[in-house]
This record gives C-alpha cells, structure tokens and sequence, in this order.
C-alpha cells in the first residue's frame, strides 16, 4: 500500500541536525527537478525579499519565511515526519506509534512537497515554506513542473498495490495515476454529516477533514492493515468502525472514490 499525503504549512523550525544531503533523498528521479526548485526558491529568497513574498503568499507577518528559505542550503535539517506538524500529522502522531506500525509508515507514507516533489517520511529536510500553488518566475506554476518527473517516477514506487490518495487539490495536480495503477488507487473525502430540522446536511470542514485522515492512516497502520484493493480498503475502513460510502468507477483504469462520513468534529 502507498499512502500519498499532502504535506502541512506548519513546520517544526530549528534544531541541531546536519544540513540537506540532496543525495540522500528518496526517489532519486526526481533529483533533477528538485535541484532546479531548490537552487531558484533560494535565489529569489536571497535576492528580493518583497518580490520573494509576494511569488510565495506570504503576509507581512510571515516575513521571517524569506529568510528561512534563503538558508535552506545550510539550515538544519530532520526527518520529514518531525518536519511537517500540522493537522494531519499532529493526529497521525507518527512519534507515538508502536515500532512495526512505524516500520509500515516509513514503507508506505509519501509526502507531496511543492520544493521536493515528493519525500518519505525518513528524509531529511529542513523546514520550508513553498506550496504547490506557487508560480516560481523561471520554473512557472510548481503543480504543472512536477507532473513530467512525478509521472517519470511515481508509477514504479506505486508497485503493485493499493494507492490510497488524501492529497489535497493542489497536491493532486502533481500526479495523476493513470492506467492500471489508476484502477487500484482510491480518493478519500471526510464529510461531517449532521441533522438540521430533520434533515441530514454533510458538508467538508478543512480542519476535521485533515484530522480524520490522520487517524484514518494511523488505525490503517497500527491495526497492520494492508489492503490490496480499493474495494479491500472500504472493508478494512468499516472494520475499524468507519463509515465509509465507496463509488467504484464506471469504466477500468478510473479511481474509486470513498466517503467517509463522520458525525463529530474533533
């Protein structure tokens, strides 16, 4: 099973680990791209600071976030699962889980970056600030650069079994899995349902969506549950007490779409 997850705006900073080590990250094919990200991202951080904030959304009280990605060449870096501590990541508790569930997130968690294109959790990476929504002036818009390399690499890590994807819309756009891989990959939303003078409303609420995905992953993990197919998968989700509502696709090499229905955010 591969789990595609987006990653988060909130980063752990500081630290006393050595620097990035390109080398040593996974998915060597992408080392070219990601070279090429790295060494603009840094130049515009380096050069404008305004100009650098503007490219990259950031508000006046994110300022400091310039500076930080000037640095990224010698800034300390850690493993991508201490790296990245938002929402998602905070409910995974990746630190917390027991020894073989690690083991299986550090085999099956693949992190979407808009600077790296893609890490294991095992990488280390400083920490950043660079979505997939940013238009770099020489590279363009990072979604559409990373889909040539993405689509060069990513179906050999898929292997030959389950892809569950809880990327967001603007991390999905750097890979679509077509083909065969595509007939084994499913897409998961949250919907928060709930009865308003009798009748049940669902609606998507950004925070609890990303919560439940992190606990979704981790009950996947912890339980030792690696389904093969999507139609495994909504058995595997039931059986830990999800209520999920699967839509297999109407014609071969399409993806399966699953709802999972909560009624309390937390």
């Amino acid at each position: 099973m591969l789990v595609l997850l987006p990653p988060s705006e909130g980063k752990a900073a500081g630290g006393s680990g050595a620097p990035l080590e390109p080398e040593t990250l996974s998915l060597p094919g992408l080392a070219e791209a990601r070279a090429a990200v790295l060494e603009e991202l840094v130049e515009l951080c380096a050069a404008d600071e305004d100009k650098a904030r503007e490219v990259l959304g950031l508000s006046e009280g994110l300022r400091g976030e310039v500076a930080k990605n000037a640095g990224l060449r010698s800034a300390p870096a850690r493993p991508a699962g201490e790296t990245y501590t938002g929402v998602l990541y905070d409910a995974l508790g990746l630190a917390e889980l027991p020894e073989a569930a690690r083991a299986r997130a550090e085999r099956s968690l693949l992190v979407f970056s808009g600077l790296w294109g893609a890490v294991r959790v095992t990488d280390r990476i400083p920490s950043y600030r660079c979505s997939m929504g940013v238009k770099l002036p020489g590279l363009g818009a990072l979604g559409a650069y990373w889909r040539e390399p993405m689509a060069a690499v990513l179906p050999d890590v898929a292997g030959d079994g389950l892809v569950l994807d809880l990327r967001s819309s603007a991390y999905a756009s750097a890979w679509k899995p077509k083909g065969e891989v595509a007939g084994r990959t499913a897409t998961v939303r949250v919907l928060h349902a709930q009865v308003v003078d009798g009748v049940e409303k669902r609606s998507v609420v950004s925070h609890f969506n990303k919560a439940t995905k992190g606990r979704l992953v981790r009950d996947l993990l912890v339980a030792g549950v690696e389904p093969a197919t999507p139609a495994d998968l909504v058995v595997a989700l039931r059986d830990l007490g999800y209520t999920v509502e699967a839509q297999a696709p109407a014609k071969p090499a399409k993806a399966w779409s699953l709802d999972v229905v909560v009624s309390q955010i937390h």
